[in-house]
């Protein structure tokens, strides 16, 4: 059935200005606009506003919004992953809670403070020593400078890009398309892309070196937390290949 704008901004505790905004970004368009010039709004396009005000509460602008809408057009694989995003989300502020918690009751109470406890649901750095012990020091802290330095927004926006990513990677394995295909490649070109935004790794020329990249994709393999980001270690497997495939090809012309 069709909704009113009014009824929809309504539902969804936003203005009719706001939706017509989204229209006029091409967010959000309505399904029909009525003869009394009322915009009208279907199941789909009500999934459509889920999908924008769930990347709006990861901290994504409307221009990296309508980046990632763009990229996907099945709405049940998308909501999947957002509910993904949320359920980890959950668990992460389910643990600050507890920990704040926590130390509020040792405050009131006038008990020691347990440190180890204290900092449970806000830890940053969990690749840390794996970073160090392959790529040195300086290769983590330059990353994490980077990361510190961006605003909510951006790190809103490279976490949206970084699960849409993995997502991309697990429908490509769960599809069975050869690692050399066009498509798996353009994936490694994506990869490629992502991670020469990041400074501190080693690098070659304007991204990542060889050795790098080939190295990352056996970890994925190696390492169940990063396995489960392409969907277990079969995703993980082609993305190993595709990767090695693409230093091959790429990475070795470059300086």
């Amino acid at each position: 059935m069709d909704r009113s704008i009014q009824e929809v901004s309504r539902l969804a505790g936003t203005t009719s200005r706001t939706l017509r905004h989204y229209d006029r970004l091409g967010l959000l368009p309505p399904s029909r606009i009525g003869g009394n010039g009322y915009r009208y709004y279907d199941d789909d396009a009500l999934v459509r506003l889920q999908r924008i005000l769930l990347l709006r509460d990861l901290g994504l602008g409307l221009p990296a919004i309508a980046e990632v809408l763009g990229r996907s057009t099945e709405p049940v694989r998308a909501l999947r992953k957002h509910l993904e995003w949320l359920r980890q989300e959950q668990d992460r502020l389910a643990r600050q809670v507890a920990s704040v918690s926590q130390t509020i009751e040792r405050l009131e109470g006038g008990e020691e403070l347990m440190a180890e406890d204290m900092f449970d649901g806000f830890d940053h750095t969990q690749y840390k020593d794996e970073v160090e012990e392959r790529w040195g020091k300086e290769a983590y802290a330059a990353s994490n400078r980077w990361w510190n330095g961006l605003d909510a927004d951006e790190q809103g926006k490279w976490k949206a890009q970084t699960a849409q990513l993995g997502a991309d990677w697990t429908t490509a394995a769960q599809r069975g398309i050869a690692p050399d295909s066009p498509e798996a490649q353009e994936l490694a070109q994506r990869h490629y892309d992502w991670l020469a935004g990041v400074p501190g790794l080693p690098s070659s020329g304007s991204g990542p070196g060889k050795e790098y990249l080939v190295g990352l994709g056996e970890m994925y393999v190696s390492d169940d937390r990063f396995a489960a980001n392409y969907g277990g270690r079969q995703g993980a497997e082609f993305v190993r290949d595709a990767l090695r495939i693409f230093a091959d090809r790429s990475l070795q012309r470059r300086p």
